[in-house]
């Protein structure tokens, strides 16, 4: 792991549970592509807000990025790289974007949590993630929806 903070937190998580001693090496990463939204969604975390998270399928495939696996650790840091929580996926599932539920928006937590605030911005976030490649988002792509846990977090 590159990341010293994330290195560190990862060996204070596993002082305190040694059960994961041979668990697979942790994605370190932070939300969104800007700083504002990534702090804001980290600070939603911290709260016990969100827990969730959505990917598009073609913007994990482009970036040869491995789809999320319930058991997965995550560690995740604010814009700048700063290890502040560790979270562990419990739940995915790869859905149409027409099919997402108000029940899922809730889980992610975001903006007033309501379906249309998570289509605009998800649907904002798809078309910049995928302009570098030359495709657009649709009605039809397959997101894919990642539910976790926060298991620690630094004090």
């Amino acid at each position: 792991m590159k990341n010293a903070s994330a290195r560190n937190l990862w060996g204070d998580f596993l002082d305190q549970h040694l059960e994961y001693a041979f668990a697979k090496e942790p994605r370190v990463t932070h939300f969104c592509d800007n700083e504002k939204d990534a702090n804001t969604c980290l600070k939603l975390v911290l709260k016990g807000v969100k827990r969730a998270t959505s990917h598009s399928l073609l913007g994990l495939q482009y970036r040869k990025e491995p789809l999320p696996r319930i058991g997965d650790f995550t560690i995740i840091t604010d814009w700048n790289g700063n290890a502040k929580c560790i979270v562990r996926t419990v739940g995915v599932e790869l859905k149409p974007f027409f099919s997402i539920r108000e029940s899922y928006a809730k889980l992610e937590g975001e903006g007033d949590k309501s379906l249309e605030y998570w289509k605009k911005t998800h649907w904002d976030y798809y078309t910049r993630e995928l302009e570098p490649f030359g495709r657009v988002p649709r009605e039809s792509m397959i997101v894919v929806c990642e539910v976790f846990e926060k298991v620690f977090e630094r004090k």
